[in-house]
């Protein structure tokens, strides 16, 4: 959901508890439908003190796996360049392999999963190349204490790698619970129906207008901040993007071309197997 189509949203949800208010205030009685006042009003406040702390609580822990997302996307991508580096202290031949797998990983997760998981269908799919270099590194054995060292970083390298990558997709199929959505547009619409009881014959219909429609925008923007949240990838404004994996690209390039290492890649620009 991008900005304009938010903003059309919470326009078209106002406009219309809005139009619902006037329509009520002009058979509602002089001082609203109840006879004390103080006593709706306080009423009201409860309502509204616990459906704020309600949906403040769940913004706040949706606001955390976005930012565990983006993280664990941003780590990722740091691994990923370095083991690139600790793959040159391994076999020539093993070096070549292992680096060139990394490239069509770093491709497949920019060009591939990035996508899926902005349509929110990679599901729990792997990434194959993290699988190729499992199945490289499986028949490895060091000849010498240098390709020890680097064998044993290599592995560690990798599970800090595979954590990253879960905090990556984590949420890619959406946090909030569809009962917890239910109750959330429950709670919005008994506000809404307990406002209408307070219209007021007596009262200006532009005062009347406001107190449906600034408490509605609130409501509704809310709702769309959580539902924003609740689906952190994509390419709108403030979603995650691969961006750390596509500068981590550049950055592979850069070290072999600096360090002249052979990189065999075996993928095309997407990450597919050639």
């Amino acid at each position: 959901m991008n900005l304009l189509v938010g903003a059309l949203i919470a326009a078209a949800v106002t406009a219309v508890t809005v139009t619902a208010m006037l329509l009520v205030r002009r058979r509602a009685p002089a001082g609203s439908r109840f006879s004390d006042g103080d006593r709706a009003s306080g009423v009201f406040g409860v309502l509204a003190t616990g459906f704020s702390v309600l949906l403040g609580f769940i913004i706040f822990l949706a606001f955390e796996s976005y930012d565990e997302a983006r993280a664990g996307a941003e780590d990722e991508a740091r691994l990923v360049a370095l083991q690139l580096q600790t793959a040159q202290f391994m076999a020539p031949d093993v070096a070549a392999e292992l680096s060139g797998q990394l490239e069509c990983y770093a491709r497949s997760v920019v060009a591939q999963e990035w996508p899926a998981m902005a349509a929110g269908t990679l599901g729990e799919a792997v990434n194959p190349w993290g699988v190729e270099m499992f199945r490289t590194l499986r028949g490895v054995v060091p000849a010498t204490d240098v390709e020890q060292s680097a064998y044993d970083r290599w592995m560690e390298q990798s599970d800090e790698r595979q954590l990253a990558r879960q905090s990556r997709v984590h949420g890619a199929e959406g946090l909030i619970p569809l009962p917890l959505w239910m109750v959330l547009f429950a709670v919005s619409a008994v506000i809404f129906v307990y406002l209408l009881f307070l219209a007021d014959s007596a009262e200006r219909a532009v005062s009347q207008g406001v107190l449906m429609g600034s408490v509605t925008f609130v409501i509704t923007l809310l709702l769309l901040l959580l539902a924003f949240f609740d689906h952190p990838h994509g390419d709108q404004v403030g979603k995650l993007r691969p961006t750390a994996m596509q500068r981590t690209l550049v950055i592979l390039d850069a070290q072999a071309d600096a360090a002249e290492i052979d990189v065999r890649v075996p993928c095309d620009d997407s990450g597919a197997p050639r």
